[in-house]
């Protein structure tokens, strides 16, 4: 089996024009992947390859119905003229990641909330269907309960957290006030193909695979115990698509967990991990991040009630797909 062999649509996309903002990047290109491989009308897609690569996109390169803008979208003129004819909108483009934004909050502000404003002005203005946007669990903050629920949040712990928080905020009163259907996807720890381990703030687990491909012996921040609830890309796709469409009038306007329902500590991830890759390396520990959230879970019944989320894949087979995905392009580059 190959990845998206399911689909998560009923409709028929070649009646239909996508933006995918973001769309170079490991989310948003997954996204593109599932849209072309199901014959969309146009697939769009507008990023600036500040953190995208197009290197994401080199498959789809001379398709038909494939059109790829350079582009910012803190740049107002860049939204208006991506969302053209646009049927829907995917917006993933943001500056992810807690430590980058603590380094740099303004740029993590302009690009996450300002882009963001752009985006659904834009939007608005060209009269699209719908908007899925990408916010984050980071939005739980500090509060300690478990699973997570979308209602009951804590105090953000870091800029790039309160971004998220505005953003939904901003959709709440842009769907109130404009009519704009906007849904918005709390991502839990998404992991899979295309996701890099290079640069300084690359996820845990393209780290780990590549410091178990290169022999060497990984880094965990803070004693290993911390919890996630890793969620595997094609989830994370399916959950995407069947927003767009959902025939649910009340599931627009609102936020939603993403997740599987499932945790994992970061020591029993390496442990996976180890064994998979058939390597015996032992950990090393750093000191705690600023800013980063003990442990989380998603409660998604939310998502499963109002557009049918159902997570398909479990973590092991996804880290299984990810690991294969890295081993063969390894190959590829040797």
């Amino acid at each position: 089996m190959g990845m998206y062999d399911h689909t998560f649509h009923q409709e028929d996309l070649s009646n239909y024009s996508f933006l995918i903002t973001g769309g170079a990047g490991f989310i948003g290109s997954n996204i593109v992947e599932y849209l072309l491989k199901y014959g969309a009308k146009e697939v769009r897609v507008l990023d600036d390859l500040s953190t995208g690569n197009f290197d994401n996109l080199k498959a789809f390169e001379g398709l038909s119905n494939f059109q790829f803008i350079e582009g910012d979208i803190r740049d107002t003129e860049v939204c208006q003229h991506a969302c053209k004819n646009i049927h829907y909108v995917s917006h993933q483009a943001a500056l992810g990641s807690v430590p980058r934004s603590i380094n740099d909050p303004a740029t993590s502000n302009a690009v996450n909330i300002s882009g963001f404003l752009n985006m659904m002005i834009a939007a608005k203005d060209n009269k699209v269907k719908g908007m899925v946007y990408a916010s984050s669990s980071s939005v739980y903050g500090d509060s300690k309960i478990l699973p997570k629920q979308e209602d009951n949040i804590g105090n953000p712990l870091s800029p790039y957290a309160v971004t998220k928080l505005v953003n939904e905020q901003y959709a709440r009163v842009f769907g109130n006030v404009y009519g704009l259907k906007l849904i918005g996807l709390r991502y839990f720890n998404v992991f899979g193909p295309r996701q890099s381990p290079q640069g300084p703030y690359a996820a845990v687990i393209p780290l780990f695979i590549q410091a178990l491909m290169e022999d060497r012996s990984p880094t965990i921040f803070g004693d290993g115990e911390q919890t996630r609830d890793f969620t595997f890309i094609e989830n994370v796709v399916q959950a995407n698509i069947k927003a767009l469409f959902t025939h649910q009038e009340e599931a627009w306007g609102e936020a939603y967990n993403i997740g599987v329902g499932g945790r994992t500590s970061l020591n029993t991830l390496y442990q996976i991990l180890k064994k998979k890759a058939g390597k015996d390396l032992s950990v090393h520990y750093g000191d705690p991040r600023i800013g980063d959230v003990r442990d989380s879970l998603a409660d998604i019944s939310k998502a499963e009630n109002l557009f049918g989320y159902h997570p398909q894949i479990a973590i092991e087979e996804g880290l299984q797909i990810t690991l294969d995905w890295f081993t063969n392009r390894q190959t590829l580059i040797n």
